[in-house]
Order: structure tokens, then C-alpha cells, then sequence
């Protein structure tokens, strides 16, 4: 029963540390790069467990509550309940505002209090939260099963005379009935606003989205750094280093009215910049690195397809010179030596490490246990000179360290994770990086010695970068938002934007059929996998229970009727092990099977034609250990064994008519093709185009056996080029040329290609800004 006294029930609470917008349905994580918005039924569910917090609320009252007169599965409560940690930022293991009960149901761990009326008290006894103003006993209610006095009975069971107004009960009474009476009020006015939001859109009920993919190696806690932006013009400012003292910042930008990537130079402060290179022609620069002593920065110039060169600068501006030639096609990874003498570099065409001397001009091997199946990259010393860290068998990446003398190298981490940048802190002993989980790169924090991983709080946070002898992180907070348009090869249909929200959009796959896309898109929440008619607006919909990886696309099967994914069960919530898997859905259905597979943890999976029809056999790419990867070819029917395998393969696209696959391989610039038996004497390279490489292209095959390819020049940032096939893999094939977009950029991994209807399906960056963000950050005590 509603009291008269909550008819102005609070529009904004406090959980714990978050705020919660009740009318936008938005919640605000400390440190979170933007509110986090949910959908009514979940922000009702909130509702219900902050009215009754530091207690149990069952699953039949949650629904009884928030799905009145209907009949909904479980399923729908718990989707509710995952996107609700998701926007807290729950840590599996370490549950801090929503506890699972066993056979229960929930219980809101964090305090709450209202932002509207500074009189209301804080509630809530759980983890995480502070005493204020303790109940006595007797206004408590009492926990489930306990026996409850009768109205009118003092606690001796003397009979007492019950408060004749609201007014004159005692404040530890009526404050918590007001609050409950409150929330009660708001989640009737969600729960109308959630249905008439349905309603509006004459569409059945999508559940809330599935939680995020589970780290290999989850954060045993978490602290938040204060992002502050130190950039904010327009366009994208990447890959920033910090000077030693952390006073100063230079990173990689285009300036205003360019088209060409230059080195930019600025304070630690949000001052204008200025621009410290000036690359011409088809020239841009990258990956600046501030030298130890400070004197000095080194960069790239790539002119792609022609020319790379190792270069360094000093900060005034002057002094310009090449220290080192590279391949265009493969450009290194480097790091200063700690007496800022030379560079450790990794280079594709050469198995491990190797150590440019800048005086004599020398590259040296690394004398440490470098194996040709493994590929190390991005190689730093330590601030102290004596260790070297790098990353092996990226894009299932892992920490690895060596003397900086040589020797057998150790291994770190075991996260076998996508790792988006890292450094060194000043200390020697701690490393900062960015991993990317779900779509979503956040910073972390891992100290050697303890082998902790900490979260530091900073969504969207990636390429950190530290200073060598301060306290001082600068990084990158990227936030691209992804379409999806449709164009046509010849030309003839402008880029059409399909199913326009403003959420990121990501891997789309068109179906044989030329007419239905699946994509994976985080427009409802956490990233779903989500299904439509290319020519029907009205059909898009989620396939609810499974969470996809947004790395790779799906791949359909020869009849339309099914496709292939990784990806993992979105019904389980923080605590609970989540297994990445081979998934295979049924889109009229939304029926789906996993796939029962003896392979290591699955990255990309894909039907093949067999011997006597389509899709008897299945392609699974997947991790054979220590991050590499093996290309694996199953019997659909019994995929128990493996009936041919190939190593070190990145990428995979089924070219059924063609009768081959094409890949891509670890720390190789070129694709890959074989038959689809993995025949091993029919692997042979994709001849492209003379200065076309697949690094930072997304590609597709054709429909006449060659391949697509999207790439980005100054003068175009959506390139088409088309590479037919060569009659001779020693002849340059012809290439034909079309800017799909004078404006937007092209994702690096989303294009599929309709041979029906001729049309190609790009993700373009509809939105795409990096700032660099600066903070103070601690080693571990």
C-alpha cells in the first residue's frame, strides 16, 4: 500500500558509488566514460531490490512486480539482473551491489540514497556500505521464516496503542517506509513508461542484453583513476608518449585542414598544440616514442606499399634524420634502450627480438629462447634496464619477460587476451595496459611480483603510456561509433546507412540469400547478436542467449537457415564461468546449439563444403596453447577429431564457390589461400595489388575469385580496391579503385560481399574521436 507522504518519490539515487537517473534509465559508474543506460523492465528490477536493499527479494516477487499480468521465463529476470551488474561494473567473483542467492534470488548489497531530499537516509547493511543511523531491532523486519509479533503487540506481548498519523511514529520508523513507499511509486512509473515504450514500437519483448565476455585472468580488485582530457579537437589524437618527467606529450593526430598523420607536441594541460612533423605526399608519421634522457623522439613515416623509415626528432622541432629502413608491408614495433642508444625492435620477416646500436648502424638478434611458431611483439626494457617485456602470439596475447642480457624468457600472464597497448610505471616492477573485453578496452594495472591484476576504472581507455620517472599515465579514451552501409560494387548505390542507432555496429555477415545481415551491436546494452531483412527496417530484432565475439563476424550457411559464431552464454552473471564457445543459431527460431568441440578457446568459426554437399564440414579457428593459433577441419557430423589442421592462422573466409579458404597469418602483411580440405600442397598467397597489404584493411572474397579490400589513404579514409585473380601469381593483377567514403573510415574486420545482389555491406565510423586522457596512477604498496 502507497503512502500519501511518497506522492514526490526521488528522480536520482545513489547506489553505492554510482548515480541512477531513474526517469532516463541511466547509471553512472565512477570513472565510466559515459552513463551506462538500461532498458525499463531492468531499471524496475533496480527498483524493486533498492526498496527492499540488504535483503533477499525472491524471483517470483521480482516477477510479480515487474512483469504483472504476463507469464515471462526466468530469463527475462535474469537479463535484467546481468545488464544491471554490467552497468555497475560488477567484477565476476566480487560481487559489490548485486548478490545472487542460491535458490533465492537477489539481494542489493549497496547503499541507497536519494539525491533529491538530502533528509533521506542511506539503507543498506552489505559490502561496500557504511552504517548511518542503525535501526533498532523492533523496526527491522524480521528474516524469512522468522516468526512476526502481531500488530499491537509490544516486544514482551503487552498490548500498545498504535501512532495515530505517520507523523507521530518515531524518524527510525517512517523513514524507511517512506523510502520503500518511494521507490515502490517509481517502479510503477517505469513499469508504465517500459510498456508503453513496447507498446510504441508494436514489437514483442527483447530481453535485456547479456553480460560481458569473462577475462581469462579477472582483476582480483579494482581502483579508479580520475581521467582528465588533455585533447579535444576534433578527429582523433592516438598513441601518445610521455616525456620523462610527465610534463609534456606528443602523439600521432591530424592537424587541422590535413589530410596527412603527423606528430603532434604539447604540455600535460589542455593547451593548443603544435605540430612537430610535417610528412608529405603519401607520407603519414606514427608510434611516437620519447627517448629516456628526453632529447629525442623516434617515430615512423610509412608511405604505404613504398617506403618505412625509423626517424627521431628532437622536441624543438629541428634535427630530423632516418636511423633505419623497415618494410611498408610489415612495420616494427620498437622501444628505446634504456641509455637511449639504439632500439629494440620486433620484425615480422625475422623470428624474436633484435637490438638496433644507433651509432654503428648494427641489428643484432636478441640472445634469448625465440621459437619461429611464436610471434613477440611490442618489446620494452624497464625503466632499471634490466628486464624486457613483450608480447607473445598476439591476438591471444600474453605478457612474456627476459633479461635484458638474454636468456630463457618467462612467462607473465595467462589471460590469452587482446591486449590494446601497455608500458612500464616507474617502478620497474608494475605494468599498465589495455585489454579488450566484449568490444569495450579498459585499463589495468598488473604487478609483477604479486601477479594482481587490477582495474583502474577507465572505459574505452587504450594505448597507455607512462613516464619514466614520475607517477604520470597519458592514454588514449577511444569511442568510435560504428554503421553499417550498404553500397554497391558498381558504383551505382550510395553508401546507405541500415539500421541507424547510436550504438556501435560491428562485424556484419550477409546470408547467401543477399537479404539477411546478423551483426553484432551494442545498441541495447551490452553487445547481442542481432538479425534483420536488408530491406526491412521494421524486422531487426536480437537473438537473445548469446553474447557474440565482436572480433570476428558470423559465417551463414549455404541455405541461409543457420550460422556460426563465437561467442558466450549471456545468462550467466558475475561469480559464474562463462566459456567462450562454438555457437550454432537458428535466426527464424532464435534456437541455438553449442557445439561440442575438443579445441582450445574458440576465436572464429565458419561452415565448409564437404565431398558429397555444402556444410558437412565445420572450420574452427582456436587456441592450441600459449595464444597460437590453429585452423581446425571438422565433420559436421562427428567433429570429434580434427581431419586436417594448419598453424599460425589469424583470420578465416570461406569462398565456397571458389572452392577455397582465405586467411590471414600471424605477423605476415599478405592473405592466404587453400582448398577446403586444408590441403597442405594447396596453400598458396592472394596476389593484391603492388602497395596493398591486409594490415588495417578489412577484406572480403568475390564472387569471380578475387578479393575486396577496404583500405584508408590521406586522400580517401574508405578505399575500395578490387584484386581479380592473377592467371600466374608471378604477374601484378589489374586493380580497380572506388572511395565509398570521402569522410568516414572503414572498420579494419567488417565487410561481407553479396554475390546475389552485388552489393557490399562496410562498417563506417560514424562517430570516431580519440582524445588523450592524463591521470596519476601508483605502483602497487
Amino acid at each position: 500500500m502507497l503512502l500519501p507522504d511518497a506522492s514526490s518519490p526521488p528522480e536520482r539515487l545513489r547506489i553505492g558509488q554510482c548515480t541512477v537517473d531513474v526517469l532516463s534509465r541511466e547509471i553512472h559508474a565512477p570513472g565510466a566514460r559515459r552513463p551506462f543506460r538500461v532498458t525499463p523492465k531492468a531499471m524496475a528490477v533496480l527498483l524493486v531490490l533498492a526498496a527492499s536493499a540488504d535483503r533477499v527479494v525472491s524471483r517470483e516477487m521480482l516477477l510479480e512486480q515487474v512483469w504483472p499480468d504476463t507469464h515471462p521465463s526466468d530469463d527475462v529476470l535474469t537479463q535484467a539482473v546481468t545488464q544491471l551488474r554490467k552497468a555497475f561494473q560488477e567484477v565476476r567473483g566480487d560481487p559489490r551491489y548485486i548478490e545472487t542467492i542460491a535458490k533465492g534470488g537477489y539481494r542489493l548489497l549497496a547503499p541507497v540514497e536519494s539525491l533529491d531530499t538530502p533528509t533521506l537516509p542511506a539503507t543498506g547493511t552489505g559490502a561496500g556500505s557504511r552504517a548511518i543511523a542503525p535501526e533498532p531491532a523492533s523496526a527491522r523486519p524480521p528474516p524469512t521464516g522468522e516468526a512476526v509479533a502481531p500488530t499491537g503487540t509490544g516486544p514482551t506481548g503487552v498490548p500498545s496503542a498504535p501512532p495515530s498519523h505517520p507523523s507521530e511514529l518515531p524518524r527510525s520508523l517512517w523513514r524507511p517506509a517512506v523510502i520503500v513507499a518511494a521507490l515502490l511509486v517509481l517502479v510503477l512509473i517505469v513499469a508504465l513508461l517500459g510498456r508503453w515504450w513496447m507498446t510504441s514500437r508494436q514489437a514483442p519483448e527483447i530481453p535485456d542484453p547479456p553480460p560481458a565476455e569473462a577475462a581469462a585472468t579477472p582483476p582480483a580488485n579494482a581502483e579508479r583513476i580520475e581521467p582528465f582530457l588533455i585533447t579535444s579537437a576534433p578527429g582523433f589524437e592516438l598513441a601518445p608518449s610521455l616525456s620523462p618527467g610527465g610534463g609534456q606529450v606528443v602523439y600521432m593526430a591530424v592537424p587541422e585542414g590535413q589530410r596527412n598523420i603527423a606528430i603532434m607536441l604539447q604540455t600535460t594541460a589542455p593547451v593548443a598544440p603544435r605540430q612537430l612533423t610535417f610528412p608529405q605526399g603519401m607520407a603519414e608519421d606514427s608510434s611516437p616514442q620519447w627517448s629516456p634522457e628526453g632529447h629525442e623522439i623516434a617515430f615512423l613515416r610509412v608511405t604505404p606499399g613504398q617506403d618505412c623509415r625509423l626517424m627521431v626528432i628532437r622536441p624543438t622541432g629541428r634535427g630530423e634524420r632516418t636511423v633505419a629502413q623497415c618494410d611498408p608491408d610489415s612495420q616494427p614495433g620498437f622501444g628505446w634502450t634504456p641509455d637511449g642508444r639504439g632500439f629494440i625492435l620486433d620484425r615480422d620477416a625475422i623470428a624474436g627480438l633484435q637490438v638496433l646500436d644507433l651509432a654503428s648502424g648494427e641489428v643484432r638478434a636478441l640472445d634469448y629462447d625465440a621459437d619461429p611458431d611464436r610471434l613477440d611483439r611490442s618489446p620494452r626494457y624497464s625503466p632499471d634496464g634490466r628486464w624486457i617485456v613483450f608480447l607473445r602470439n598476439s591476438p591471444l596475447g600474453d605478457f612474456w619477460r627476459v633479461a635484458a642480457s638474454g636468456g630463457k624468457a618467462e612467462r607473465l600472464t595467462r589471460m590469452s587476451g587482446e591486449i590494446r597497448g601497455w608500458d612500464w610505471l616507474a617502478d620497474s616492477s608494475t605494468l599498465v595496459y589495455a585489454r579488450r573485453i566484449d568490444g569495450i578496452s579498459r585499463l589495468y594495472r598488473f604487478d609483477i611480483a604479486s601477479g594482481n591484476h587490477v582495474e583502474l576504472g577507465v572505459e574505452d581507455g587504450e594505448q597507455p603510456a607512462a613516464a619514466r620517472n614520475a607517477g604520470s599515465l597519458a592514454y588514449v579514451l577511444r569511442h568510435p561509433r560504428f554503421g553499417i552501409y550498404r553500397f554497391s560494387v558498381n558504383g551505382e548505390r550510395a553508401g546507405e546507412r541500415l539500421f541507424a542507432s547510436s550504438g556501435r555496429d560491428r562485424v556484419p555477415s550477409i546470408a547467401p540469400d543477399g537479404r539477411q545481415l546478423v551483426f553484432a551491436s551494442d545498441r541495447a546494452g551490452p553487445f547481442g547478436l542481432w538479425w534483420a531483412d536488408v530491406d526491412d527496417p521494421a524486422s531487426l530484432r536480437m537473438l537473445e542467449g548469446i553474447q557474440p565475439d565482436t572480433r570476428q563476424p558470423a559465417a551463414w550457411s549455404s541455405d541461409g537457415k543457420r550460422v556460426l559464431l563465437v561467442g558466450t552464454p549471456a545468462d550467466s552473471g558475475p561469480g559464474e564461468t562463462a566459456q567462450a564457445g562454438v555457437f550454432e543459431v537458428f535466426p527464424d527460431s532464435g534456437r541455438m546449439t553449442r557445439l561440442a568441440l575438443r579445441v582450445g578457446a574458440p576465436v572464429q568459426a565458419a561452415f565448409a563444403p564437404g565431398p558429397d554437399g555444402p556444410d558437412q564440414r565445420l572450420l574452427v579457428l582456436a587456441d592450441h596453447g600459449e595464444g597460437r593459433l590453429r585452423l581446425n577441419l571438422f565433420d559436421a557430423a562427428r567433429p570429434s577429431t580434427p581431419l586436417a589442421t594448419i598453424d599460425n592462422v589469424t583470420r578465416l573466409q570461406v569462398d565456397a564457390p571458389g572452392k577455397r579458404v582465405i586467411f590471414t597469418r600471424g605477423g605476415d602483411p599478405g592473405l592466404w589461400q587453400v582448398d577446403t580440405e586444408l590441403s597442405a600442397g594447396s596453400i598458396r598467397p592472394v596476389q593484391l595489388p603492388r602497395g596493398v597489404t591486409r594490415w588495417q584493411h578489412a577484406w572480403a572474397a568475390t564472387d569471380r575469385g578475387g578479393v575486396f579490400l577496404v583500405r584508408r589513404t590521406p586522400a580517401c579514409p574508405a578505399l575500395l580496391v578490387q584484386a581479380p585473380q592473377a592467371a600466374s601469381v608471378e604477374r601484378d593483377p589489374k586493380d580497380t579503385s572506388l572511395c565509398l567514403d570521402q569522410e568516414r573510415r572503414a572498420s579494419t574486420r567488417a565487410l561481407t560481399f553479396s554475390p546475389r545482389t552485388g552489393d557490399l555491406f562496410v562498417a563506417l565510423a560514424e562517430y570516431d574521436r580519440g582524445d588523450i586522457g592524463f591521470s596519476r596512477v601508483s605502483a602497487p604498496e
